[in-house]
């Protein structure tokens, strides 16, 4: 490490508060700024909380264009794309259809499952903090199949992840009824991830905004950064409504709103908002003890205390936050199908939540240093990845801006792989 720097980190959602948790623990000094209020409700907040080894297959796929074009004429399908004209849009498009090939999730599924387990790790370590409960549950991930032939998919998968090291197993109705007795399921049958956890992400952010407290770590809420002052290849501030901020490094974590502050510094990382949306039950008709995924419809189940979130559907709508009721519907029409106690009359009077998943192309995050600029780091483009994969990213982060070599290698995460 060649000293301690001055860090302003553009981005106060889980990947940028995990950035300035590390980069503080390595006695930099570092300063968030947020476009929103500190009572924020973004996408690092009503997510389903999972940590999912099990999720090594980048967004990108092979079949997952032809299944998006299926789904994209039905309102309430799992996948959408709002038909527009826009230039950004199509680019996207196209560099998704061109990555989604099996070479690319060959090459991808390793680091995926590295990087997993490696965050994972970490919020064990997170989780023994004092004070530091954030509800971390190490049960396991149900992966729900509605039909015999979705298990049949679904269990070439499970020894996919098998011969990559992930703990996988096949269970029928019967095998999956006694492993979460809580709950009343149709289902033909599961595939049971051991390794996967879930969390209640409201409070792990709390509980991280206040270790960064502590190691002095400073806020500026409310502040859009609106202008950037170059000298050379290096930055030297930012500017916002609150003022100048001059650093020795700068990190993009900006989320979604990424690619509006690229372009201001002429950075190409392409991205699409992904909506997503979640509705949380506060007294559940009955309580899963396990997280859980409705495979053909898409929902993620999770336990949070005494409440049940369902969340789910991935909609490309641009910067868009606005709450599409249909969308939402989709989600409710689901659950009876695979947990028959429920009713849609369980979720009259919730407030949906919905929150913006910053997407690149290939499926794989932004991750590390652009040569554009010698004091830059991007790190962004989680998808559904950024609480599970938020605590690592925030490491190695942490290692590239000491000038460390980075522990996990990040070159297929380039932030200039589209430049």
């Amino acid at each position: 490490m060649s000293g301690s720097k001055n860090i302003v980190i553009i981005g106060g959602g889980i990947i940028g508060l995990c950035t300035a948790y590390y980069a503080a623990r390595k006695g930099h000094r570092v300063t968030v700024i947020d476009r929103n209020p500190e009572q924020r409700d973004g996408c690092s907040f009503g997510n389903a909380g999972m940590i999912v080894p099990s999720h090594f297959i980048p967004l990108a796929a092979p079949g997952m264009v032809a299944l998006g074009l299926k789904w994209m004429w039905n309102p309430e399908s799992p996948f959408y794309i709002k038909p527009r004209l826009d230039f950004d849009l199509l680019s996207w498009s196209f560099k998704f259809w061109k990555a989604s090939t099996r070479a690319h999730v060959q090459r991808s599924a390793p680091l995926i499952r590295d990087l997993s387990f490696a965050s994972r790790a970490a919020y064990e370590e997170l989780a023994a903090l004092p004070a530091n409960d954030f509800g971390l549950v190490q049960k396991g991930l149900l992966m729900l199949c509605k039909e015999q032939h979705t298990l049949d998919d679904e269990g070439a998968m499970a020894q996919q992840a098998r011969n990559l090291g992930v703990p996988a197993e096949v269970l029928d109705a019967k095998q999956t009824a006694q492993l979460d007795p809580t709950v009343t399921m149709d289902v033909a049958g599961s595939i049971y991830f051991p390794k996967d956890c879930h969390l209640s992400p409201n409070r792990f952010m709390a509980g991280l905004k206040r270790q960064c407290d502590a190691m002095g770590v400073k806020f500026v809420w409310d502040s859009e950064v609106t202008g950037v002052t170059r000298f050379g290849s290096r930055i030297t501030s930012v500017s916002t409504a609150r003022g100048s901020f001059e650093a020795d490094e700068f990190v993009l974590a900006g989320g979604s709103w990424s690619p509006v502050i690229g372009r201001e510094l002429e950075l190409r990382i392409p991205m699409q908002a992904g909506k997503g949306y979640s509705l949380t039950v506060q007294k559940p008709r009955q309580l899963p003890a396990l997280c859980s995924i409705f495979t053909e419809a898409r929902v993620a189940v999770t336990p949070m205390g005494d409440t049940l979130r369902f969340g789910g559907t991935m909609e490309i709508a641009g910067l868009n936050e606005d709450i599409n009721p249909v969308r939402v519907k989709g989600i409710i029409k689901s659950v009876p199908k695979y947990f028959p106690a429920f009713s849609p009359a369980d979720f009259e009077g919730i407030q949906p939540w919905r929150g913006l998943r910053p997407c690149s192309p290939d499926g794989m995050p932004y991750m590390g240093r652009t040569a554009k600029f010698s004091n830059l780091v991007v790190a962004t483009g989680h998808a559904m990845m950024g609480l599970s994969l938020g605590p690592i990213t925030g490491q190695l982060m942490a290692e590239v801006l000491s000038g460390e070599r980075p522990s996990i290698d990040l070159s297929l995460l380039n932030p200039d792989r589209y430049a």
